[in-house]
């Protein structure tokens, strides 16, 4: 089971938590809950930024291609999507806390030699390499792990002062001041309700803007203006 040690100490949430299914928009909710994510679509933080409260879901079953374990950023062909191998678990189902990162291939090397070559020339690579460079030089156990250590330094990064918690248990059904996002950010799923706020990319004029990449996309061309395209886009202001 993989055991979280992180530089930013997370509250670990109520016995009694109960999730609130999606869509629903109530002034009074000011919570959420999402699935771990692995340098998460600019979506996911900014659910994250207008949130009082993070849940974070590490009580459920692993779910293949998700962002639980992989990317997508702004390369010089265009969209590139990064992910990271997972130890398989045959036939049995697998709490996502507990999923390992396979070492059958150096994907730490690969991950950031695109990272670099995607973004070296942004405005603010520079400043941000040294931050994010050592997540791919240590090695990782669990995939958890892995996901939460990087999102505290994210956090950090973006100014950030999120309450995250994490889930103790899986419940089905949500309590009326959560809003459950954990099957909402997806990759396979386009968030009608978020009106993207555009800003600057590298590759802006050949593709023309790519909405929902990676923070780190956001990140790299914005520097600390990214929490302004962060704080206006929220399915909690809808």
């Amino acid at each position: 089971m993989a055991k979280y040690v992180g530089t930013v100490s997370l509250k670990m949430q109520k016995d009694n938590f109960i999730p609130k299914q999606s869509g629903v928009s109530d002034s009074s909710v000011n919570s959420i809950c999402l699935s771990p994510a692995y340098l998460a679509p600019v979506e996911y933080y900014s659910e994250m930024a207008n949130a009082g409260t993070v849940f974070i879901e590490n009580c459920d079953f692993y779910l293949k291609q998700t962002y639980r374990n992989r990317c997508r950023i702004a390369a010089a062909n265009g969209s590139m999507v990064l992910s990271i191998p997972v130890e398989k678990a045959g036939s049995e189902k697998i709490l996502t806390r507990d999923v390992r990162i396979s070492e059958h291939n150096d994907w730490q090397l690969n991950h950031w030699r695109s990272i670099e070559s995607a973004y070296n020339s942004t405005p603010f690579f520079e400043y941000y390499k040294d931050d994010l460079l050592p997540f791919y030089e240590k090695k990782w156990n669990f995939l958890l792990d892995f996901n939460l250590e990087i999102q505290s330094k994210i956090l950090e990064l973006l100014n950030l002062s999120t309450d995250i918690q994490l889930t103790t248990e899986y419940k089905v059904t949500l309590d009326d001041t959560v809003l459950d996002l954990r099957d909402a950010i997806h990759p396979k799923k386009e968030n009608q309700s978020l009106n993207s706020k555009t800003y600057y990319q590298v590759f802006d004029q050949r593709f023309g803007f790519q909405p929902n990449l990676s923070i780190i996309d956001l990140l790299f061309n914005m520097g600390n203006e990214s929490i302004f395209s962060l704080i206006h886009n929220s399915l909690l202001k809808k």
